[in-house]
């Protein structure tokens, strides 16, 4: 019997028991007072996520829909935009951007690599007449394991005017971001990371400074025109029916995140992230991230050739009911990706190293059972030391 599956992906995440049962209350009315008061709750409780006293609003769709709601309501046709891209979620925003006529310029960063705010500043201080209008990026490129530097991407954009539109989708409430203090004026996440629930709620934040540039473009937009969706928050509704279950679900992961505190849930990411690249290691296994620029939110390991990461992906499903990611695109078959975001306990972190190697062993790698095991139990002794003491 191999039980219940572990899902160890970038997202959708597993689901705590709690916020199981609160999405299987009854429906009220959206255009009621119980949904009026739930929808400020969760709002409220998104905006301080963000850190940002800036306007949010919460969308029926998945990440990319609302990174669609950025380029639509923040871009105008036309408008030079510089898109930096350090994997397949950085081409999808810039291809976005170019499905609604603007000119897209792409810095593309080599795959298993962050941004260099460097080579960002370079180009932003060749703009000297201010022709771009935004720059996009992504916070966590979860299809490489790798995390930018929001900070120091927005020191580099200096004083110049440009809109700075992060997508922090697999970001957000994983790593540090802090959206007024680093100056970033819109911003995109969605529910099924670190939020713990289902894939289907959008969250888009954006400053008055951004607000100010939408109600000057003239972009085709309907479903996701902020200035509609902020009318109606006035009076405590959405423009459109909203996933009332999923907003129960958000209503209870914000109350556990309260309790956890977001600090401490940032800390626990960190934590998971070098407990499971410890491991991963010292089983002998090579990793994609280097450094700082290595993801809290999903690990990326080189499979080994004469192996294949998709008969890794395959073995773990099939002999343990563990689901990884596999490589998308010019990594598929190269990389696959352990997700250790949102619900996730250290036991099962533990249980992903051990089948691992039987897995490796298994698919004719030479593995020293207990290896990684051992590492990651050193780890979360130390840490529990560390912690309690």
């Amino acid at each position: 019997m191999i039980g219940e599956q572990y899902l160890l992906l970038p997202g959708p995440t597993p689901l705590p028991e709690q916020i199981i049962r609160a999405m299987s209350r009854s429906m009220i009315n959206h255009r009621g007072p119980a949904f009026h008061d739930l929808l400020f709750e969760v709002t409220a409780g998104i905006r301080s996520i963000y850190k940002t006293q800036g306007h949010v609003l919460i969308y029926p769709s998945s990440g990319t829909g609302v990174m669609e709601a950025a380029v639509a309501n923040f871009i105008a046709p036309g408008d030079l935009v510089l898109a930096i891209s350090i994997g397949v979620f950085g081409d999808r925003f810039a291809s976005i951007a170019k499905a609604f006529g603007a000119q897209v310029e792409k810095i593309s960063v080599p795959w298993g690599q962050s941004a260099d705010p460097q080579v960002v500043k370079e180009r932003i201080d060749q703009d000297k007449s201010k022709r771009i209008k935004a720059v996009l990026l992504s916070h966590n490129e979860t299809s490489t394991g790798v995390v930018n530097d929001i900070a120091k991407i927005a020191e580099a954009l200096g004083d110049h005017p440009a809109l700075f539109i992060v997508d922090t989708v697999s970001g957000l409430a994983a790593h540090p971001f802090n959206m007024d203090q680093w100056r970033v004026d819109v911003a995109a996440s969605g529910s099924q990371k670190a939020f713990m629930i289902p894939p289907g709620l959008g969250f888009l934040a954006f400053n008055d400074r951004a607000l100010k540039v939408h109600k000057q473009i003239n972009n085709s937009r309907f479903y996701w025109d902020v200035s509609t969706g902020l009318d109606y928050l006035q009076k405590g509704q959405t423009p459109t029916t909203p996933a009332i279950s999923l907003f129960y679900g958000l209503q209870e992961a914000l109350h556990m995140m309260a309790q956890e505190g977001l600090d401490s849930i940032i800390r626990r990411h960190a934590f998971y992230r070098d407990l499971i690249r410890a491991g991963v290691q010292a089983i002998g296994l090579e990793l994609l991230a280097q450094g700082q620029a290595a993801s809290c939110s999903v690990t990326s390991v080189i499979a080994p050739p004469e192996v294949g990461a998709n008969k890794i992906c395959t073995a773990m499903l099939q002999q343990f009911n563990i689901v990884l990611a596999g490589g998308q695109q010019n990594l598929q078959d190269v990389i696959f990706r352990i997700g250790h975001l949102g619900y996730v306990r250290e036991l099962d972190l533990l249980a992903i190293l051990a089948a691992l190697e039987i897995s490796l062993h298994k698919l004719g790698y030479p593995v020293e059972f207990g290896a990684g095991v051992k590492v990651a139990q050193q780890r979360i002794l130390e840490h529990h030391d560390k912690t309690s003491g």
